[in-house]
């Protein structure tokens, strides 16, 4: 399984890229679909641009902001991102492949990353008793740091999070292209 997560890690952009050409392919998107997909889009980016604000990479475990609420917050915030651009592609295929690749990607990835996590912080395991993996729990217990203000732009601008901004919009804009060239 360890030999599959490395393979994931090293695989999932360009995996991403076929998939991108997969789902233009096959998405047939309407007016409706692409504003109902804001729904997932929008708060999937915002979760993601939280979360890159308050995490300092292998240099402390993340457990303010929206790492209070669920362990991965930047795959939660993928996860909704991919099943609003499902809900704007209109399409079963769509939506079958993205929780396939999240299953067969991602979820072999997260295990890696927490494996590390546990070495790395010995807190970690105290802290994934607590909070789940990605589907957040409501309440965050008291004396837990759960505000925002945590936050770092220079974080979110080191982790480069403005391109998942600049990808979902240029997904946006492709769509409407398609939509407009071959749909009338």
């Amino acid at each position: 399984m360890a030999e599959w997560s490395k393979i994931a890690r090293r695989t999932r952009v360009p995996l991403g890229f076929l998939f991108a050409i997969f789902y233009f392919w096959v998405a047939q998107p309407s007016w409706r679909s692409l504003a109902l997909s804001l729904l997932g889009v929008v708060p999937g980016l915002w979760i993601r641009a939280l979360a890159s604000g308050h995490v300092r990479k292998n240099e402390a475990l993340a457990t303010s902001g929206p790492y209070a609420y669920t362990r991965n917050p930047l795959y939660l915030g993928s996860l909704l991102m991919g099943l609003g651009f499902a809900v704007a592609a209109r399409s079963w295929w769509v939506a079958a492949a993205l929780v396939m690749f999240f299953l067969i990607i991602y979820v072999p990835v997260i295990r890696d990353e927490e494996a590390f996590l546990q070495q790395k912080f010995p807190e970690f395991a105290a802290y994934s008793q607590r909070v789940p993996r990605i589907l957040p729990r409501v309440r965050v217990a008291a004396g837990e740091d759960h505000s925002p203000a945590g936050f770092s732009s220079d974080l979110y601008l080191k982790h480069h999070e403005y391109n998942a901004l600049l990808g979902a919009a240029g997904m946006m804009l492709g769509l409407v292209i398609k939509m407009r060239l071959f749909h009338g």
